[in-house]
């Protein structure tokens, strides 16, 4: 897994032709048909991080790939976004793995929080997909590289 990358995400940011939106409802798209793999995913990863405070992030660009987002990262973000970014570092703080998802999607100067509670939890996803973590991490990119398309973007 590729780590964080020390970019500028301007949440306010207007570049018309991006296609924010569709990459979002793309992105959005992608993670609801795949709810169960990303829970156990992200038990997984949690499982290997241990007591690292990352969160997972799906980053766009150049292609749909996973990276670790520390959590002093995401603070400084916010940091140099005046403080714009406050409900996300809020949530990082208060994510709870056993029984949550959280994705932070990266993409054309924005940023995508995903967070949903998961039903089964996250370590019951984990033993019913039965992969490890490797193995679900180039899955569920490869699909994301054939699914999401941020070509025209």
């Amino acid at each position: 897994m590729k780590n964080s990358r020390r970019k500028m995400i301007k949440p306010d940011s207007t570049q018309p032709g991006l296609g924010q939106q569709s990459w979002q409802s793309q992105l959005d798209r992608f993670v609801k048909d795949n709810r169960q793999e990303f829970a156990a995913l992200t038990w997984g990863l949690h499982l290997q991080w241990g007591e690292e405070p990352n969160t997972l992030g799906i980053d766009l660009k150049p292609t749909p790939h996973f990276v670790a987002c520390p959590k002093s990262t995401i603070e400084q973000l916010n940091q140099n976004v005046e403080n714009r970014l406050k409900e996300i570092v809020g949530i990082v703080d208060g994510y709870q793995p056993e029984k949550e998802v959280l994705i932070i999607g990266i993409g054309f100067d924005h940023v995508r929080l995903i967070y949903f509670e998961s039903n089964p939890t996250p370590p019951e996803c984990f033993q019913q997909v039965g992969k490890d973590v490797d193995t679900l991490l180039k899955h569920l990119e490869d699909s994301m590289n054939q699914i999401i398309n941020i070509s025209n973007q």
